[in-house]
């Protein structure tokens, strides 16, 4: 073989070595903190869901209310999750939602009058402030997993923060979010794999991610990003709902301490991410299956 051609895939194909302990991988998570109820990387699955963008408050607070009841039935910790703002749609025509001011005392009043704790993504620095007044939890989107001021200005809040890994972010450099929001003294961090870039309006999960990043934090799967279809609709992206069972199934048995769902009672008509949403009939079914094989793991 071409000892050029030989070198480069050993550098495609091959993986560093993360510096954790190696037996960590087999090991819960080091770090755990609450979110209201919730424990997270205590080993009791906790629940992400909800619709991926505000549409109106009466359609939130909904939904919110039908997750949260099948959620109670299932003894499954709920956090409610919905944006304000989507300010990475494909489109400059697509919907963003109700803004900062509307939208986070939509999820204010939704939070208070339901118990739950709630999340919501933050796009700059100066939102993190007024969201954190009404939400328990910030979301680093994925694409801007690597902005040091938006990290930091999430971690001054107090609140916990959830990073998504970036499509183009190798799981084991997700040391270095992590550490901007440690920097600022709190340590109430967690990570979610939502897919890697494979080629052009593709995702593809690498679940060897899930043990390396479970050594840095606490570690959600995200069963519906996962299956996205970026920008691959003719403005909008588009999806393969039908694996999310799959994913979700595989991840939980790779093991890791939360789930992300963006659950719709009607995905076809859905103001955001319809296509790769999970509709909110077979929720309840997915979250039995998902629980038994849960219940099966060890050290989980």
């Amino acid at each position: 073989m071409n000892p050029m051609r030989a070198n480069s895939e050993r550098l495609l194909y091959a993986m560093p070595a993360p510096q954790v302990p190696e037996n960590h991988y087999n090991q819960s998570v080091s770090h755990s903190f609450e979110i209201g109820p919730v424990h997270v990387g205590e080993g009791q699955l906790f629940l992400i869901a909800g619709p991926c963008v505000i549409e109106s408050e009466a359609h939130a607070r909904s939904l919110a209310e039908r997750i949260q009841r099948i959620s109670a039935d299932l003894g499954l910790p709920f956090i409610f999750k919905a944006s304000y703002d989507k300010a990475n749609r494909t489109s400059v025509k697509s919907y963003r939602g109700p803004g900062l001011v509307e939208g986070t005392r939509i999820l204010g009043r939704l939070a208070k009058d339901t118990g739950l704790p709630v999340l919501t993504d933050v796009h700059e620095p100066s939102h993190c402030a007024v969201a954190a007044e009404a939400v328990d939890v910030l979301q680093i989107p994925a694409f801007l997993c690597r902005q040091t001021d938006l990290l930091v200005a999430a971690g001054r809040t107090g609140r916990a923060v959830n990073i998504k890994k970036g499509q183009f972010v190798a799981p084991w450099d997700m040391n270095h979010p992590v550490e901007k929001v440690r920097s600022t003294g709190n340590e109430r961090v967690f990570l979610t794999e939502r897919g890697s870039c494979f080629g052009y309006n593709t995702l593809v999960v690498d679940y060897r991610s899930l043990p390396v990043m479970r050594a840095l934090a606490p570690v959600v799967f995200d069963g519906t990003h996962s299956v996205q279809q970026p920008s691959a609709a003719n403005g909008v992206s588009g999806g393969q709902p039908e694996f999310i069972p799959l994913l979700a199934r595989a991840a939980v048995a790779a093991g890791i301490d939360g789930l992300f769902l963006e659950v719709h009672d009607d995905p076809a008509n859905a103001k955001s991410d319809g296509a790769n949403a999970l509709d909110l009939k077979l929720l309840k079914p997915l979250l039995e299956k998902l629980l038994a094989i849960h219940a099966l793991i060890p050290n989980s």
